[in-house]
């Protein structure tokens, strides 16, 4: 039914970019809310940024705001992360997710979610 196939994880210095996509496919909802989050090793799933696809309202948290910016293209069912000014502390697995109304970054809430594209950052 509902799939979301991230993709443009990889290498980047510290201070460099990299720009996540998330397609998603198979939604019988309009109120989507796709969200970004992470995980390293050793650490808990971390919400990093939300979008209602409805509003366009989003969320940052604290560590990426001023750096991460999410956007949307609605007619193609895609998600972006833009990451800029990358830091060795963002090294993670990305993930995004999807769920029906907003719910930021609360990841209970969160029904569908990719298979994650790891982003390096070397220092």
């Amino acid at each position: 039914e509902v799939q979301l196939v991230e993709s443009g994880g990889g290498l980047a210095q510290a201070g460099g970019s990299l720009r996540l996509s998330c397609a998603a496919s198979g939604f019988t909802f309009d109120d989507v809310t796709i969200a970004w989050f992470r995980q390293a090793p050793g650490k808990g799933r971390e919400g990093v940024s939300c979008i209602s696809l409805r509003d366009g309202i989003t969320l940052y948290a604290d560590s990426v705001k001023g750096r991460f910016t999410t956007s949307s293209d609605n007619a193609k069912n895609t998600v972006f992360l833009q990451m800029n000014n990358l830091k060795p502390e963002d090294t993670a697995v990305y993930y995004c997710a999807a769920t029906k109304g907003w719910y930021p970054l609360e990841t209970y809430e969160y029904a569908y979610w990719g298979q994650g594209t790891q982003v390096t950052v070397s220092s």
